[in-house]
């Protein structure tokens, strides 16, 4: 599972590697559930057939999903992860997994405890190339009771028992987990999934491609 990622921040990557040419205001850059981070989505009005219309188009949104049903944002400390076994039928994610409402994270890294050493060491993953990771996600939009809206979005999570890398992370006893890490090459079929193909996105990104490191050595990289 992942609680924790570094967004990222700097324009000329998001302009390069997503297509993005700015970001919206606000957001932040080490998130946490709860936090205002940028996700990427389709364009509302891409399918209107203008060419001035981009094909997608970067949201802040709360780093936790916020279904429409829910009385206020406190259900985004739980909802920032959607398990991929229960995104169907889970309450808090069937909505938007059922209208396809994708959307891609951009990340530089994630972090996930390490417990080997018997106490846990904080470690960043990111893609080996040091190119950022596009992470496919669910997003909602939520009106307050005052009437605003407020955008969300959630990384949804595979089984990671038996990846390489990815079952090194947690306690022993814990599920072992990660995020759905798209190809490039991929982003924009992701975008524009249908519902009989959506579940074809959802696989372990390969573990030879990832690098792994401690924080503290990861941050003075």
């Amino acid at each position: 599972m992942c609680s924790h990622y570094q967004a990222v921040r700097d324009r000329e990557r998001l302009k390069r590697y997503f297509g993005i040419a700015d970001l919206p205001d606000g957001t932040r850059w080490d998130v946490w559930p709860g936090y205002l981070a940028p996700f990427i989505r389709a364009h509302r009005y891409a399918d209107v057939g203008d060419e001035a219309v981009p094909s997608s188009e970067v949201i802040a949104g709360s780093f936790g999903l916020i279904p429409h049903w829910a009385k206020d944002d406190k259900i985004a400390r739980k909802t920032y992860n959607a398990r991929s076994e229960t995104i169907a039928s889970k309450p808090s994610f069937r909505d938007a997994w059922k209208k396809t409402q994708h959307c891609i994270i951009p990340a530089e890294a994630i972090f996930e405890p390490d417990w080997r050493s018997g106490k846990a060491v904080t470690t960043s993953i990111c893609r080996a190339d040091s190119k950022p990771m596009g992470i496919a996600g669910l997003w909602s939009c939520w009106r307050a009771p005052q009437g605003t809206e407020h955008h969300s979005f959630t990384m949804i999570t595979i089984n990671a028992d038996d990846h390489s890398l990815m079952n090194q992370f947690h306690k022993a006893e814990d599920e072992k987990r990660m995020v759905v890490i798209l190809p490039e090459a991929l982003y924009r079929d992701w975008l524009v999934a249908t519902p009989s193909k959506q579940a074809g996105f959802l696989r372990a990104y390969p573990a030879e491609n990832l690098l792994a490191e401690p924080k503290a050595s990861a941050v003075k990289r």
